[in-house]
């Protein structure tokens, strides 16, 4: 007996979405440009015309980036003070550029992810929606 679930071709795999998020590249085909510019994702992928419009990041990127810049840099930074006792405007240059380049490196792989999180849960759009009922 075979799984339909396997063989649906509307399934839609998060795993897979997530690592074409990852890339910035439209969770659907994978090979289409996600995001024009820096941050703004496309209305549409330009190479296999999925609806991006419909994606709603807001600030879960930014949060997300905070988190991870802080639980990576954070460690670091007590370790290097312990260990070799920087002068303290050097910790502050280093430490500050670490986090403005690690920042600027995750936040658009960040909004990737949260569009292929949308996009394969069927959130906000992404999926069939039903006709609204009228009264």
């Amino acid at each position: 007996m075979t799984d339909i679930a396997l063989h649906d071709p509307d399934d839609r795999p998060m795993g897979q979405a997530l690592r074409r998020g990852w890339r910035c590249r439209c969770p659907a085909c994978g090979e289409g440009k996600l995001l024009q510019g820096y941050l703004k994702v496309r209305d549409n992928c330009p190479k296999c015309g999925e609806a991006l419009h419909h994606q709603r990041a807001d600030d879960g990127p930014a949060y997300l980036t905070i988190m991870i810049v802080g639980h990576i840099l954070a460690p670091v930074l007590l370790f290097v003070y312990m260990k070799w006792r920087l002068e303290p405007m050097t910790m502050i240059w280093v430490f500050g550029l670490g986090c403005v380049a690690l920042s600027l490196f995750l936040l658009p792989r960040m909004k990737g992810i949260m569009v292929a999180i949308q996009w394969s849960k069927r959130m906000h759009g992404f999926g069939h929606q039903p006709e609204p009922v009228s009264d």
